[in-house]
This record gives structure tokens, sequence and C-alpha cells, in this order.
């Protein structure tokens, strides 16, 4: 993203008392804008002679945050795109990866949709579990649902028994490859992404160690307490984060996991949340629901760029 001068000539709001009231605020580009709180922005720009030209300049800014988008790709560059080394990682359920013909694929942000007591967790415990073992995994924990012990049983189960004497650390070298950070609130997350996008671009192509998945459980809890009401920075902040997620899962053939919670619909029919805009967000949508009183789970495909949506499988999930 740009560095606000260079948006001046474009947009006269964005003018020089603007740009300084920005970089007081240790703000000097569009992605520094994302990171910042905006509510203590707007409270400092409220404060000031200008306010009113300052607040239409915050709005603005949103705006062009708002129109981001993918470049468009002509049909060259899409099948050479498809055509790079793109690996698909084992979930390490089998019900998921025989629905989605082995697993989650590089390059691309899935969406796990389902209520609170779906499962999703688990799902996303045991993959981060099961892609460990080769690679290396970032888990953003929003809701305190990140729990070793049971990565620790997931490893347990899927390590060899002739592997006794050295199992100790074979567990703390997968361990040791599942980056855990607690992330409540969305600035943050748009901060550790940023992080992110610079260690991946400075990583070395080893391929032992390198971070391949990152899991965001859940995206719906950072995002919500944004949304509603009359100002447009929550649904500006939600596309940015989506636009960043593809971004780094295009650019570093990264798979991108997150779960979103369900409301009602209509009829009382339970839906994805975050509204119509995120939907087109992730490039691959599944739905998870369990059986009452079961650890039977069923898995479902709500979209997918290359299989039919409605496919379903069912696998035993274990708490």
């Amino acid at each position: 993203m740009p560095p606000l001068k260079s948006l001046e000539l474009k947009f006269p709001i964005i003018d020089s008392k603007f740009l300084q009231f920005c970089a007081s605020n240790g703000i000097f580009s569009v992605e520094d804008f994302l990171v910042h709180d905006l509510y203590v922005l707007v409270a400092f720009a409220e404060r000031q002679s200008n306010s009113k030209e300052l607040k239409q300049g915050i709005t603005q800014v949103l705006s062009i945050i708002d129109n981001q988008h993918q470049p468009w790709l002509n049909g060259v560059e899409m099948l050479e795109d498809a055509q790079q080394n793109k690996h698909v990682l084992s979930t390490g359920c089998e019900g998921i990866d025989l629905l989605l013909q082995g697993g989650l694929r590089e390059g691309q942000l899935t969406e796990l949709v389902g209520s609170s007591s779906s499962g999703k967790t688990q799902v996303c415990l045991q993959v981060a579990s099961n892609v460990a073992l080769e690679h290396g995994v970032m888990f953003l924990d929003t809701c305190n649902s990140f729990s070793p012990k049971r990565i620790a049983c997931f490893i347990n189960q899927l390590l060899n028994p002739s592997f006794k004497e050295d199992k100790q650390k074979i567990l703390e070298r997968i361990m040791s490859s599942i980056l855990c950070h607690s992330v409540f609130d969305i600035f943050q997350l748009l901060d550790i992404l940023h992080q992110l996008q610079f260690k991946l671009r400075s990583q070395v192509n080893t391929g032992d160690g390198e971070v391949r998945l990152l899991i965001i459980d859940s995206i719906s809890s950072l995002i919500t307490p944004f949304l509603g009401g009359s100002g447009a920075h929550g649904h500006s902040l939600m596309i940015s984060t989506g636009y960043l997620l593809k971004k780094l899962a295009h650019e570093h053939n990264l798979a991108i996991l997150v779960t979103n919670h369900t409301v009602g619909g209509v009829g009382g029919v339970p839906k994805p949340a975050l509204g119509e805009s995120w939907k087109s967000v992730p490039h691959v949508r599944l739905l998870l629901s369990r059986d009452r009183g079961s650890n039977m789970c069923n898995i479902s495909i709500l979209k997918h760029p290359c299989l039919a949506s409605g496919r379903t499988e069912r696998f035993m999930i274990y708490d």
C-alpha cells in the first residue's frame, strides 16, 4: 500500500496539514493507518482546530482502503499461477482431506464456519499438529482456545510406536514448530500479519521449518466488534484484513485457515457471520456441524474454486 504523501495530488483533502497530523501519530503510509487505533486517532482529531477537515481526511483514507483489491490477471498469468509449486497440506482429518482432495492448498485462504460447539478449534489444533510434522505453523489465538496439551495428544497419536526412545525429542521438535500468538484486537492482528509478511520475504527457502500454515481462530471475534453503526471504518478494516491475508497466501504460497462463527439467518437457518462483503474473501468456505451428543462431525463445501458446493463428508473428532 502507498505512502500517504503519494495520495496528496489525487485527493485534495489529504493535504500537508493532514499529513502533518498523521505524522505526529506515527502514520506515514496506508499500512500505518491500518495498524493505528482509529478510535484514538479520531478522538485526537476532534481536539484539533481543523477537526472537520482531519476527519474528512480519515474518511478518505478509509475509502481508499475499502477500494483495494487484487490486481486483474489475464488467462496466461492465471495459468502460470496455477502451475506454480503450490502443495496441498494434509489436515490429519480423513474426512476433510477426502472432501478437499488432499487437504488445504497453499496459496489459498480457507474459512471454517460453524457454531460454538461444532469443533472448529479442535480441527484447527489437529491441522496444526499434522502440518507441524514437516513445516512451520503460526497459530493466532483470539479466544484463549489454544491448548498445548491437546496439541501434544494429537502429536502422540501421529508418532510411530517404533520411535519410543526418541519420542520426547520428536515431540519437542514438532511443538517448537508451532508458534502461537494471543491476539485480542484487529489492530494487533494487522501488526502481526505485517511482521509475518516481512519474515516471509526474508525467509530462506530451505523447505525445512518454513512457515507453511497460518491459522486464525477466530477471525470473526476480532472483526465483529467493528461492524455495524453508520461508520465505514469497520467494513474497511474487514476488507483490508481479507486483502492482506490473500496477499500473504498468494505471494508466499501460504495456506491460511480462519474460523468464523454462525448467526441466525432467514427462517432461523444459521449462516456465516461477517456479512456479504466478507463472503467473497475466502477462496474456500467449509461448514462444520456436529451431531448432538456425539463426536461425529459433518463437513460440507459452501464455496470452492474447483469443487462442487454441497459435497459433504463425515469424520470423528476427539475432545
